[in-house]
């Protein structure tokens, strides 16, 4: 997709943790960062304002830029009063040592020092304020992303594959799944309640067979290199990926433990690299992961509630990538051209569409979204979604890079699911469905199922 010009020389901005970044079309390395201080967010406030408004909001920044008023005027204070401190001692220094009384020049620094130390407490309680409202405000939409109010607004970029034809009413995959004997939510519900499942027999083994497939054609093809996270996360790690503090009523914590589920691979893959420094010259880094991911699904209530849709545990193969800022959209474009594999691999048909400024992810600069087609909901439904996060993510995870001058920049980051394997379960049961009840197993499946041609009804 070509990237819409823009007439001003600043392209884009990130304001979080004091710090933004700026991006030029006309210099040379336009993809790289640089780093600023909150002055750019204060003395920009139109612009940033104008590209959070894109988003449907302008979150809180009049109050940050007065909490950051604030905070200038207390540092300035202060500054001011160690000054005239330093002054004073060396003044009682001078007077000693003409052997005359400094007792009122004496009280004069207690009393300075007492109102510094005030003021120092004060500071602390305005800085705090105005990092809860940064961590508040999300990443700016990349130039090239269009502009709308919500996902009607996100543009189709392109289709693959063909509607498939049936000549009979086709089934959704529960009730698929329960005729075959291989998907039982009732007693996914006894064990665990709502939004669980319970996979049975060639069910259980499709779902393996999915993954193993996932994951041998993103190494052993696409170059990921696969790792096994942990499946917790602590809460600095779900900092990092921009995940809290807005979103944690999304999450699952353990009780008296700062210890959550992970949402998603995205979490513990990202912060890999939390707080260190690597080669530039080695990246892009690209890893592959599967994981569980459990989600609350908090104000979902009412929606896709029949089957796998949305539910509170599911798996998922996810990729992310650590790459160098002047080549993160072309990595962005290759990862999720790797995602679509997948789909076409299973002959599946789906689109791509890029999300308007309204529809995107809180830590995205950019994203994709992959959607597959649902012949019992007759319509595209989400699969995975590739996003470039810019510099957001690294900045919260402190993730940077050294180039061969030896200058230190923030990494780019990006991930994309690769793909959801609940959906694309089910995705294979609705649009392999045959007459009799049965389902055909795709072709490059098959392999990682003994051979096994053909789902059919389980005793």
């Amino acid at each position: 997709m070509p990237q819409r010009k823009v007439n001003a020389e600043l392209i884009s901005c990130h304001p979080l943790g004091g710090s933004v970044t700026l991006r030029y079309r006309n210099k040379p390395n336009c993809g790289a960062n640089a780093m600023l201080d909150k002055n750019f967010v204060r003395e920009n406030l139109p612009f940033v304002r104008e590209r959070l408004a894109a988003r449907g909001g302008d979150y809180q920044l009049e109050a940050l830029i007065e909490a950051d008023s604030e905070v200038r005027a207390v540092v300035l204070r202060v500054e001011e009063l160690r000054r005239r401190r330093n002054e004073a001692s060396e003044a009682i220094g001078k007077l000693r040592r003409e052997g005359q009384d400094t007792s009122s020049q004496q009280a004069r620094v207690k009393e300075i020092g007492g109102e510094i130390k005030s003021l120092e407490e004060k500071l602390g309680g305005l800085e705090e304020k105005l990092n809860s409202l940064l961590h508040t405000v999300p990443n700016l939409p990349h130039p090239s992303v269009p502009v709308g109010h919500d996902e009607n607004d996100n543009l189709e970029v392109r289709r693959w594959g063909t509607l498939p034809q049936f000549d009979f009413p086709p089934l959704d995959h529960v009730d698929l799944g329960s005729k075959l004997g291989i998907l039982d939510m009732d007693r996914a519900a006894r064990i665990a309640g709502k939004r669980f499942s319970l996979l049975v027999g060639a069910g259980a083994f499709m779902e393996r067979a999915l993954i193993n497939f996932m994951l041998e054609l993103h190494t052993h093809e696409h170059g990921y290199r696969e790792v096994l996270p942990p499946f917790l996360a602590n809460s600095t790690s779900l900092f990092g990926t921009g995940n809290l503090p807005k979103f944690a009523q999304d999450l699952f914590r353990i009780e008296g433990t700062d210890y959550y589920l992970i949402p998603t691979a995205e979490v513990p893959v990202t912060n890999i690299y939390q707080g260190d420094v690597l080669d530039g010259a080695t990246l892009p880094h690209k890893f592959v992961a599967y994981t569980p991911c459990f989600r609350s699904e908090a104000g979902s209530y009412g929606k896709d509630t029949r089957g796998l849709i949305r539910q509170h545990q599911f798996n998922k193969v996810e990729l992310v990538k650590f790459a160098h800022p002047a080549s993160s959209f072309d990595e962005l474009e290759s990862l999720t051209r790797d995602a679509e594999e997948i789909l076409r691999r299973l002959g599946l048909h789906y689109r791509v569409v890029v999300l308007c400024t309204a529809d995107m992810g809180f830590s995205s600069a950019k994203t994709y979204d992959i959607e597959v087609w649902l012949p019992s909901q007759n319509r595209f439904r989400e699969i995975s979604s590739c996003s470039n996060f810019e510099a957001f993510q690294a900045r919260r995870a402190n993730i940077r890079f050294q180039d061969a001058s030896g200058k230190r920049q923030y990494v780019h980051t990006l991930n994309g699911s690769g793909l959801a394997i609940g959906r694309t379960w089910l995705a294979i049961l609705e649009n392999y469905q045959q007459k009799d009840g049965t389902v055909i197993i795709p072709e490059a499946l098959r392999p990682y199922m003994g051979g096994m041609q053909r789902l059919e009804p389980e005793g």
